[in-house]
């Protein structure tokens, strides 16, 4: 075996044993009025108040338990990344960038 092919099986075997880990629940154990697609997106957008009051309050989660599944986390990471936290824009903004690689820097002295 050459060594691609031994770096390949070690990779298929630890993908393997990861996907072992992966949790699934019954569909039959999902309640009818377990939060969905759209509380999933609301609680992603609030995370960051809830998981500050989820610090002095016990009663509030920034998760909630049970829901719909994968829907859910899906509306959930959509409301974090898209709506929430993540689409806060850089306040950065380059317009022209020019380097200039072949002129030598003087360094100065400073006293």
């Amino acid at each position: 075996m050459t060594y691609r092919s031994i770096r390949l099986s070690a990779l298929a075997a630890a993908l393997l044993a990861l996907s072992a880990c992966a949790a699934h629940q019954a569909s039959s154990t999902v309640a009818p009025q377990a939060p969905g697609f759209l509380l999933g997106v609301w609680h992603g957008f609030i995370f960051p108040v809830a998981w500050v009051f989820s610090l002095f309050m016990p009663d509030v989660a920034v998760y909630a338990v049970p829901n719909n599944g994968g829907w859910y986390d899906f509306g959930y990471f959509l409301g974090i990344v898209v709506f929430g936290v993540g689409a806060r824009k850089s306040g950065t903004v380059y317009r022209e960038r020019v380097v200039y690689r072949d002129r030598a820097i003087e360094a100065r002295k400073i006293n």
